[in-house]
């Protein structure tokens, strides 16, 4: 399984990564989810040059051309509500792409005591086709293990792009263990090594669902 840690390589996304984790800037909550939406943008450029292509000829105003474009059906899955603004930034760029939605949260039946539930679910047919599933925070790995079993309901994927801004080290492990081998690739802005007693990434960056939209009751 093929893992692309973007923090290993310094580019604009660092900016962006400094942005959302800095505590002073990150009350902001309009640049918070443009920064959110900016990485989905990058991770979906670089995902792109991954992807299978096919030549078509086009009729410019001049003369015949051929052109280089995507032969792979992308569905791009998101797990409600922090990965709203992740999943824009991949929307701009795979304009073309289908849409899923997940509905995945911690139910709690003690202060650190948690199980993760799906509620809510909006799929197209995945047989075949290119997902890419994208959550901000990849903690524990549980959400996306469960958003993804949701998902395969709806089909079996040829190749599965887990996206995420941060995650653990942990968590990377645990997507290793739990999806596909041989068609899963990651990609993530940085991992860090640490996860707390709540299931928080640290350093990390808090939450980042009550960053982008508010605290929640």
């Amino acid at each position: 399984m093929q893992i692309t840690n973007f923090a290993e390589r310094p580019s604009l996304l660092s900016r962006y990564m400094m942005e959302m984790r800095d505590s002073n800037l990150q009350r902001d909550p309009m640049r918070f989810r443009r920064n959110l939406e900016r990485a989905g943008e990058i991770m979906a450029y670089e995902i792109s040059k991954t992807l299978r292509y096919k030549q078509e000829e086009i009729l410019t105003p001049l003369d015949k051309c051929v052109c280089d474009v995507p032969d792979e059906q992308v569905v791009l899955a998101t797990i409600f509500r922090a990965g709203v603004p992740f999943h824009q930034g991949f929307l701009k760029y795979f304009d073309y792409a289908e849409n899923a939605f997940v509905s995945a949260y911690r139910k709690y039946k003690e202060k650190e005591n948690f199980d993760v539930l799906i509620e809510y679910l909006a799929s197209p047919c995945l047989d075949g086709k290119t997902l890419i599933l994208c959550d901000p925070m990849l903690a524990t790995g549980a959400s996306m293990e469960l958003s993804f079993r949701a998902l395969l309901t709806k089909g079996t994927p040829a190749h599965v792009h887990v996206a995420s801004v941060i995650a653990s080290r942990a968590a990377v492990d645990y997507i290793k263990r739990t999806f596909p081998q041989d068609r899963t690739t990651i990609w993530v802005g940085a991992i860090d090594e640490v996860i707390n007693e709540h299931s928080y990434i640290v350093p990390g960056l808090g939450d980042a669902g009550d960053l982008a939209y508010g605290t929640k009751d």
